[in-house]
């Protein structure tokens, strides 16, 4: 039985704007097996975030299509592709879309109440995961008191309180020192060990890179190495 929960073929992205076209995804085949971490990495403007938004089914393929476990999402409506992201997918982006007037408790419960879980069952959750990445002590700090390596675990927190198939990062390092963004890695490769999170990460750091499994590079929009 195939171990594969994404597939992508053919996948096209087309950008119009102010009459002229981007191409900025060139028929991109991929395939992502449950658990895997995987490294996507390229220059910018080579497609890697373009890439990582439609596995995340926040944008649509002008082109191609992507299965999720053998379904195809693009035949969902918005509405359910919501529902589906809600369910299926975490994100964790370079900058943390935290919610600054909510402490970190309040963030990470933010997605289990638009799920419709009951607020108590929800902050025992928050309140469990946020402990799990090591900030059992900052749960009513909001966003402003919290260093941005501690910032990221909340967004990582954030990402994983729903127990997702996988965690889509676009540049999660980015904005860290050396120390913190490693730290931050070791903790995606501990949640990938332990609960089987299949993880996608895009980066222009070569050190986070070579910490995964798998490494494609992007270049215009196409796949053009793989190791």
């Amino acid at each position: 039985m195939s171990n594969e929960i994404i597939r992508t073929k053919g996948l096209t992205k087309v950008f119009e704007t102010d009459g002229s076209r981007v191409t900025a995804l060139k028929g991109i085949d991929l395939v992502i097996d449950k658990g895997e971490t995987l490294g996507i990495v390229g220059v910018s403007g080579s497609g890697k975030s373009t890439l990582l938004h439609i596995l995340g089914t926040l944008d649509r393929p002008t082109d191609g299509w992507v299965l999720y476990r053998g379904e195809y999402v693009f035949l969902k409506n918005d509405d359910e592709l919501a529902v589906f992201r809600n369910r299926e997918i975490g994100f964790v982006f370079q900058f943390h879309y935290l919610l600054p007037e909510f402490s970190a408790l309040e963030n990470v419960m933010m997605p289990l109440l638009i799920r419709g879980m009951e607020a108590r069952e929800a902050k025992e959750i928050a309140s469990k995961v946020l402990k799990r990445v090591g900030l059992g002590e900052r749960l009513t700090h909001r966003p402003g008191e919290l260093s941005g390596g501690e910032q990221q675990r909340v967004a990582i927190a954030r990402a994983v309180a729903l127990k997702p198939q996988v965690i889509l990062a676009d540049e999660p390092t980015g904005n860290l020192d050396l120390e913190t963004g490693s730290s931050v890695m070791d903790l995606f490769l501990e949640l990938n060990r332990e609960e089987e999170i299949t993880l996608a990460l895009v980066t222009h750091n070569p050190a986070v890179a070579m910490r995964l499994g798998r490494r494609i590079r992007l270049s215009d929009g196409k796949i053009v190495d793989e190791n």
